[in-house]
């Protein structure tokens, strides 16, 4: 069975970090483009970053440009999500998805993905 799990969300303080785990069971990560989303109370699901299956192409949403970073170990089948300088706005649930893909490439556009984890809370108080 095809799975992923979020890890490492929290509660944090403003300007403070995390680093979210996915985790893969039941296939290999390594022909799948990953993107990481976020869902607020009351708002649509957005694109945060994705990371291409050789982790040579990604994508950030502006919003977390200079913040945020992902990065893959394909040999530990995790991508990972390194949040710096979290900001209240960064509040959400946030979620891994995979697409399988032999393009080096990744969307942050949830429509690409195949396959969601449940989903990791993050909360930043100010």
């Amino acid at each position: 069975q095809l799975q992923l799990v979020e890890s490492g969300g929290g509660l944090v303080q403003t300007g403070g970090s995390l680093r979210l785990s996915c985790a893969a069971s039941g296939f290999t990560l390594d022909s799948y483009g990953i993107g990481w989303f976020r869902q607020a109370p009351g708002k649509e699901r957005e694109g945060v970053l994705c990371i291409s299956s050789r982790g040579g192409y990604m994508r950030y949403a502006d919003s977390v440009k200079g913040r945020f970073t992902i990065s893959r170990d394909n040999a530990k089948n995790t991508v990972y999500l390194q949040m710096n300088s979290l900001k209240p706005e960064d509040t959400a649930v946030y979620y891994c998805a995979a697409h399988s893909t032999s393009q080096l490439l990744c969307d942050i556009s949830r429509y690409w993905y195949d396959y969601w984890g449940q989903g990791t809370q993050v909360t930043v108080s100010s």
